[in-house]
């Protein structure tokens, strides 16, 4: 019964074969989408900080006239929040788009697959007709092989093994029977068959199932267009935030020198800060996306999408180096070096290209291989850079692996932008929740950091 063994094997692949022409109809189920409980606490936290940051800059601000008081607030407001709320929308519907057009990809595939099936078809058709049935014809094949195979090695094999002419008999006779048996089941298992179709049948099958690929592509190049445009009306959104946040910080910046009170300079400059930082994103992003623009990715089936050109975005002017208010704890001493400095080699849209970058613009040199982040303390008295733990308006903060939300292995690396007289002091910082996304915080200085000078 090996052969019997052989041959249910090779019907069932036909089964299934027979059965993928239906399977095409089928799509794939979409998952559900909704907020997770990290969400929820994420939420949470960001709207707990920006309650507890305004209230300190309301503190900072007492006693400053009313106007300029609520143009600290409104461009805080604005950066950290409005803006943040915004990135995260563009963020989301960034992902949105790229999901839909992977899935009009994937439609586009199975309808090219589906067409493809239909040209073989056709060329086998021209060969045989449409009444020829494959499923039918290899079992038939399958019996043939069976039947006659074993005709010469069986006779042989019982020949040399009989013991008499009585045996050579009865094994022939067995194996006769035994071999119109599995003929016969061969046969009942191609008429069980009857689900399987002809040639004829199976390219009207696909056919059918060309129309419904055909209508699913469409529908879902369609979705990736939406969804498309969905996305660069939120990216515009952001864009025409950051414009406000520019006129604003403008308008705050020719103010800022009338106000007397220490703590109120601190607050403004920390929000003009934030702002300028953020300012970069603008740049960085219209620039990835100018890129994204020139490569021609082309447009597989379905409704041809229109490309989208972002809002121009002008270069934002390097923030200005800040004084050092009376009581901080800035070193003294030179900064930079030109020992080492062979340009930015650092990679692009990562913390260290950004630290390089910065400290470029503020006319500090900086060596082009200190390496990671966190290797920068270490690495750059070899250069003869000064190294300690006090902040100084440009010096890099090399964070060690895991300080402060640091990478666990390859550490993070800020730049200084200002520092107070209260023990805090504020960075930026790049390749923040990704790579060149820019960021800022105000830190406390307990003599914890490595800046590097």
């Amino acid at each position: 019964m090996t052969n019997v063994r052989v041959i249910k094997p090779a019907l069932a692949a036909l089964v299934a074969a027979a059965a993928c022409v239906g399977g095409l109809a089928f799509g794939s189920s979409q998952p559900a989408q909704a907020d997770t409980y990290s969400d929820l606490i994420n939420a949470q936290n960001q709207h707990a900080a920006s309650v507890q940051r305004e209230v300190e800059l309301k503190q900072q601000l007492a006693g400053v006239n009313q106007e300029l008081a609520d143009k600290v607030l409104e461009l805080d407001d604005l950066t950290n929040n409005k803006i943040v709320a915004a990135q995260n929308k563009v963020t989301q519907a960034n992902e949105d788009a790229a999901t839909a057009q992977d899935e009009a990809d994937a439609a586009s595939e199975r309808l090219s697959a589906a067409q493809k099936d239909k040209e073989t078809l056709e060329e086998q058709i021209k060969q045989t007709g449409k009444d020829y049935d494959d499923a039918h014809a290899a079992v038939a094949q399958l019996a043939r092989d069976e039947m006659h195979g074993s005709n010469a090695s069986d006779v042989m094999s019982v020949v040399t093994g009989a013991t008499s002419t009585q045996d050579f008999v009865n094994s022939m006779q067995s194996r006769d029977a035994l071999s119109r048996n599995e003929a016969n089941a061969a046969s009942s298992a191609a008429n069980s068959l009857s689900t399987s179709k002809n040639r004829g049948e199976r390219l009207s099958a696909i056919e059918k199932q060309i129309a419904v690929l055909k209508t699913q592509a469409d529908e879902k190049a369609a979705s990736a267009q939406t969804a498309a445009e969905t996305a660069q009306s939120e990216r515009d959104a952001l864009d025409k935030l950051r414009q406000e946040g520019e006129a604003r910080r403008n308008e705050l910046s020719s103010m800022i020198d009338s106000l007397d009170s220490q703590s109120a300079k601190q607050a403004a400059q920390t929000v003009l800060i934030a702002s300028q930082i953020d300012s970069y994103n603008r740049q960085y992003q219209k620039e990835q996306q100018d890129a994204a623009n020139r490569v021609d990715t082309g447009n597989q089936g379905g409704t041809p999408s229109t490309p989208v050109t972002p809002t121009p975005a002008p270069t934002p002017t390097p923030p200005p180096t800040p004084t050092v208010p009376g009581g901080g704890g800035s070193s003294s001493g030179g900064q930079g070096t030109s020992n080492g400095d062979y340009g930015n080699a650092y990679a692009a849209g990562q913390c260290t290209y950004w630290a390089y970058e910065r400290r470029r613009q503020m006319g500090i040199g900086t060596p082009s291989y200190l390496g990671n982040g966190g290797d920068w303390w270490r690495n750059a008295p070899s250069y003869g850079l000064r190294v300690d733990h006090n902040p100084q308006v440009g010096a890099a903060l090399s964070f060690l692996p895991g300080q402060d939300g640091a990478d666990g292995t390859y550490g993070h690396v800020a730049v200084v932008e200002a520092v107070y007289g209260d023990g805090t002091f504020q960075i930026s910082e790049m390749n923040w929740g990704g790579p060149w996304n820019m960021h800022n915080r105000t830190l406390t200085n307990l003599g914890q950091y490595w800046f590097v000078h």
